[in-house]
């Protein structure tokens, strides 16, 4: 009877050692299956947002074709753009890629004035512009405060200055003295693709009228009150003669967009390009670059590309 009663407890333990063990199982499963379901639902909210993203680039682009003045048409002024595209919201920038400063042609006082804007100390910016006219220039002979070769090897990198002008904005982080958080602030404002000594005002944004030398907060406030005002009317763009030699004429073949889709679980996806626009219908656009960017309220860096499309 009592061989009998262990029995039946030790069978009781192992049906409950058992049980725990299944259901032990089962919730490693059911946890598993959630996440999957999670990444999966997150893919495709990015996917999605990404696809209206880039929609939105290509309708700006059809806009830099429209030949009429209807009031709704996207100008290339850099003023966001509110659009939807299948139930999604979209922000697009559309604005002349001559509105940045350009590394390869632009004078070293716009550039060092573009450093100085972005909060650079002058001893820092001196030595990062000579550092950047090293980079771009076909010799090997070392600027007062640059850096060639021996420089970099000094710094214990393993390559040298390109001594050819930079090819992508991207390029700028590989100067020696180029800091993440400079080059994050410079990339939104520079450009390799104007091919112009100055900028043009009339659609540059706050940042780069601030590093035209001799221009003061105040000065460019002013005008850009003056130019909104009359964007707003209706009325030509004022000139801004107070930029002086800095000043350049707008590009009608190069445009960057920036498209912003945001949709309602939160997910964002932001995508910048530059075009190349050209009055052939058969191939009328050539992306030069495209990448994924920063979303306004990510702190994280972009880690898109910029490749040639």
């Amino acid at each position: 009877m009592r061989a009998s009663s262990r029995q039946r407890g030790v069978a009781l333990v192992l049906v409950i050692w058992l049980s725990a063990l299944l259901m032990v199982i089962a919730s490693s499963f059911i946890f598993a299956a959630r996440t999957d379901s999670l990444v999966i639902r997150n893919t495709l909210s990015m996917v999605r947002a990404e696809a209206v993203a880039d929609a939105a680039i290509q309708r700006a682009v059809f806009e830099t074709y429209r030949s009429d003045n209807a009031p709704e048409i996207w100008r290339r002024d850099g003023a966001p753009r509110e659009w939807s595209f299948d139930g999604v919201a979209v922000v697009v920038e559309l604005r002349d890629e001559s509105a940045k400063i350009d590394v390869n042609t632009a004078s070293d006082a716009l550039l060092r004035g573009l450093l100085v804007s972005v909060g650079l100390e002058d001893g820092e910016a001196d030595k990062l512009l000579d550092a950047i006219l090293d980079w771009r220039d076909p010799d090997t002979l070392r600027r007062p405060n640059g850096a060639e070769e021996p420089e970099y090897r000094a710094a214990g990198l393993t390559y040298a200055p390109a001594n050819s002008p930079f090819q992508a904005i991207e390029e700028l982080q590989l100067v020696l003295g180029m800091r993440p958080d400079i080059y994050r602030r410079i990339a939104p404002l520079a450009t390799v693709y104007s091919r112009q000594t100055g900028v043009y005002p009339n659609t540059a944004p706050r940042e780069v009228l601030r590093a035209i030398p001799g221009l003061t907060a105040e000065i460019v406030d002013a005008y850009i009150e003056r130019r909104e005002a009359a964007r707003a009317a209706g009325q030509p763009i004022p000139p801004f003669p107070e930029a002086g030699a800095y000043s350049g004429p707008p590009s009608s073949l190069v445009a960057s967009i920036r498209a912003t889709a945001r949709l309602e679980d939160g997910t964002v996806f932001v995508r910048d390009a530059v075009a190349l626009l050209r009055p052939t219908p058969q191939r009328p656009v050539t992306f030069l670059a495209w990448r994924a960017a920063t979303a306004p309220d990510d702190p994280k860096p972009a880690t898109g590309e910029g490749a040639p499309r």
